[in-house]
């Protein structure tokens, strides 16, 4: 099965679920975003933006729901975001990082090293 560039939308939630999955990476990105917070949204004119590393962010759902961290990496293959202080213990003693979805997070601070990133989505 090949991704279709002339997907509209379905209501069928196998066909939606199957366009998120067969999607190339280009279009991953710009569904791996994220809700800015309400400082961010009157500074920037903007209600998301995609998320990348090192943005500060706020758990908003889940067992970490109210913890701020960075984000350590966004898994465009695997639509999830890591976040450093979203950690659990196994039981060996090691610690590992849980994936969350981009859609229970909010962004706090941008992390603007790349100058481009704004002037792309404003223009948008």
């Amino acid at each position: 099965m090949k991704f279709s560039k002339k997907f509209k939308s379905s209501k069928n939630p196998r066909k939606q679920r199957a366009y998120v999955r067969l999607s190339p990476l280009h279009l991953r990105q710009k569904m791996l975003a994220s809700h800015l917070s309400a400082e961010l949204i009157k500074k920037y004119g903007m209600r998301a933006i995609s998320i990348r590393k090192n943005d500060k962010v706020l758990i908003m759902r889940g067992d970490f729901k109210g913890i701020k961290g960075t984000v350590e990496r966004a898994s465009l293959r695997g639509m999830k975001v890591y976040v450093d202080n979203a950690k659990t213990t196994k039981k060996d003693g090691t610690r590992i990082s849980i994936p969350l979805n981009a859609s229970n997070l909010m962004i706090i601070e941008l992390n603007l090293d790349d100058k481009k990133r704004l002037k792309e989505s404003v223009k948008k």
